[in-house]
């Protein structure tokens, strides 16, 4: 049975979490514990994602599940490679929060790809309950959580109570993200250019580039990391579903190491002489500037006016410009930038674009440029 106190204790917790300003790991840890101690689980996943393709970008894991992590590589397929009610990129979608396997009417968990291969025959889970984070500026990440055959199946009011942890987790995320970015990236590898992963029909890496497999072991950050390769089945799961969908885009996701270092992943199916497709490319490849630009900018939880001041201050525009521009007065223009300086932990226009535009790329500038079309190592 549902206890209320402990679930109010639990959400008040967690919303002081998330307004700590923890680093990203140690917000999840906590957080994921401290929704353990309102609704019990014996297993737990928490994976980030990138809120404008919502692609998985980390995984951690809790109680049973740690370093158990022989068959994250066939989770990546099962819930990028298959459309179910119950996916998180479903969930996303929809008007729901939260949902529970058994408690939800709108999924079926004996017709559940993902349930039928994975969590009852190899992991001997009973149940799951799933969450999404999801705020103002997007979707950020999201939670699973799974009981044993013997427990209590989690119930209507327990998956109720997890929607209401939706938007604190993602200010968590997003305030650990942005933690994360006021330490300048360590030197962490020699790897220069893309690095290439092919994943063929039979769901196996068949062929991997010198680096990659440096580059795909840098995203591991704690003892509680998922395998990094469940990042790569993703994309390849995505990848062949877009060929059912004419006109999608290659599925991509902008991953940000433990060292510090932002890397872009994206996926393409390739096509033999005879046209059949189910070979997957994979490229990782260090971030341009350009391409996290929104992202940081989305992890400030900015209003959408405050969006735009931030747009043009960082094209250089001056108050009185962006004043007519935005048809306000030169004193509202200050007032939203006041609000983004706070938000953005910086108190100039000068340090924003610095934070924006990450200090990891200044001390490179001047250096030559290698063949990739990127900075010489």
């Amino acid at each position: 049975m549902h206890n209320r106190l402990r679930a109010e204790r639990a959400r008040g917790d967690l919303d002081v979490l998330s307004r700590a300003g923890l680093d990203l790991d140690d917000f999840i840890a906590e957080a994921t514990e401290t929704v353990g101690r309102a609704t019990p689980w014996v297993g737990a996943c928490v994976g980030t994602h990138d809120p404008s393709t919502m692609m998985l970008t980390s995984a951690r894991k809790y109680g049973s599940l740690v370093a158990n992590n022989e068959h994250d590589m066939l989770f990546g397929l099962l819930e990028y490679g298959a459309e179910e009610p119950s996916s998180f990129r479903a969930l996303a979608r929809s008007e729901a929060r939260a949902i529970g396997m058994h408690a939800s009417d709108d999924v079926d968990a004996d017709r559940s790809e993902r349930t039928n291969r994975l969590m009852r025959p190899v992991y001997g889970f009973g149940d799951e309950a799933r969450l999404v984070f999801r705020d103002g500026a997007g979707v950020w990440g999201c939670l699973a959580m799974f009981r044993g055959t013997d427990d209590a199946k989690f119930s209507r009011d327990e998956v109720d109570f997890l929607g209401t942890l939706s938007e604190s987790f993602a200010r968590g995320v997003r305030a650990g993200m942005l933690t994360r970015l006021s330490a300048p990236p360590v030197a962490e590898s020699d790897v220069c250019g893309p690095a290439v992963v092919i994943v063929g029909t039979d769901d196996e890496v068949s062929q991997i580039s010198l680096g990659a497999e440096e580059r795909l072991a840098q995203l591991a950050t704690t003892q509680h990391s998922g395998d990094p390769l469940s990042l790569v089945t993703s994309l390849v799961g995505a990848a062949r579903r877009m060929l059912a969908v004419p006109g999608s885009p290659i599925p991509r996701a902008r991953v940000r190491t433990a060292a510090g270092t932002w890397l872009v992943l994206h996926a393409s199916p390739l096509a033999g002489p005879d046209g059949a497709a189910g070979d997957v490319v994979i490229t990782i490849e260090e971030a341009r500037p350009p391409e996290i630009v929104a992202l940081v900018v989305a992890a400030f939880g900015l209003t959408p006016r405050e969006r735009d001041v931030t747009r043009l201050v960082l094209q250089g525009v001056e108050t009185k410009e962006i004043a007519a521009t935005m048809h306000v007065s030169a004193y509202t223009v200050q007032d939203h930038l006041k609000s983004v300086f706070e938000k953005a932990g910086v108190r100039s226009r000068r340090e924003l674009i610095s934070r924006v535009y990450f200090d990891q790329y200044v001390p490179r500038m001047g250096t030559e440029v290698a063949p990739s079309g990127w900075y010489a190592g």
